[in-house]
């Protein structure tokens, strides 16, 4: 029974940050990165707090409390470069450098967790990174490869790297600490160092301009983005960090969808080949675990 509701979690995470991805993108041209991230951490902290305090007594072990501070910092060192791709790049083109987080927690896991794959999950994963590349990439980025050298590619790069080491540190404190712990616990820091560095920087004036002017966008990002990270944390709570990352960076084909049917975008064969390949991979994946 935990095995079958990790699965509906992993795929519920999976959802969310497709959906989450698309508002980020929306927040942080209107309000900012940091201001975005700002919010999520502050509506994230406020939601979970009510369902974290029995789990509050964890923060008396010294090395509970070391791990959830450093996974804050890498939160938000990953949230900021994140944003800040998502907010100068192409969605298209930064999607393609984000997916370089799968191998790095693969890598993660494999190392130091001691986690085996097999071949066919190996196989299987290896597919959904060919599908996730197929919706994201453009041939004529192929034609002409300094193309992906368009801004907020470098900046994607060193954020995947990052958030390859948060997708394993937030498995690693799930399974240590709790769930709900390992979530807002970030959300805290993110809070906190969001509004020292907003108020040293510019006051809250803006801030709180905008959190009136944006109120449903930033309610409606703020609580997709901690549904998603909730929902990843209940996944890997139980099942392998590797697997469990393979099935939600399908994200992507939520996005496409997304800019098919919202922003009206043209999108072509080969990408719903990509989409159907990685949901497909997903599924089976997630019933061979």
């Amino acid at each position: 029974m935990a095995y079958e509701y990790s699965i509906i979690f992993a795929f519920l995470a999976m959802l969310c940050w497709g959906f989450g991805d698309f508002l980020i993108q929306k927040n942080a041209r209107k309000i900012g990165d940091l201001e975005s991230l700002t919010f999520i951490g502050i509506i994230g902290a406020i939601i979970l707090f009510p369902f974290v305090i029995k789990d509050l007594i964890h923060l008396r072990v010294l090395g509970n409390l070391i791990l959830l501070l450093f996974l804050g910092i890498i939160t938000f060192i990953a949230g900021i470069l994140d944003f800040e791709a998502l907010k100068k790049g192409k969605l298209s083109v930064i999607e393609v450098i984000l997916e370089i987080e799968l191998p790095i927690t693969l890598l993660l896991g494999y190392f130091i967790l001691g986690e085996r794959l097999n071949i066919i999950q190996l196989l299987l994963i290896g597919f959904i990174f060919v599908g996730i590349l197929l919706i994201a990439i453009r041939f004529e980025f192929i034609k002409n490869p300094r193309r992906f050298l368009e801004k907020g590619v470098l900046i994607g790069f060193i954020g995947a790297i990052v958030m390859g080491l948060l997708n394993f540190l937030t498995g690693f404190s799930a399974r240590e600490i709790s769930p709900v712990m390992a979530i807002w616990a970030p959300a805290v820091m993110l809070s906190l160092i969001g509004l020292i560095i907003i108020y040293k920087r510019e006051g809250y004036k803006k801030l709180i301009k905008n959190s009136r002017r944006y109120m449903i966008l930033i309610l409606s990002m703020g609580i997709i983005d901690t549904l998603a990270w909730l929902f990843y944390a209940f996944a890997m709570e139980k099942n392998p960090i590797t697997i469990t990352t393979a099935i939600t960076e399908s994200y992507p084909v939520i996005g496409l969808f997304l800019g098919r049917f919202v922003n009206k975008e043209k999108i072509k064969l080969y990408q719903y080949f990509g989409a159907g390949l990685a949901l497909m991979s997903c599924v089976v994946l997630a019933v061979l675990i």
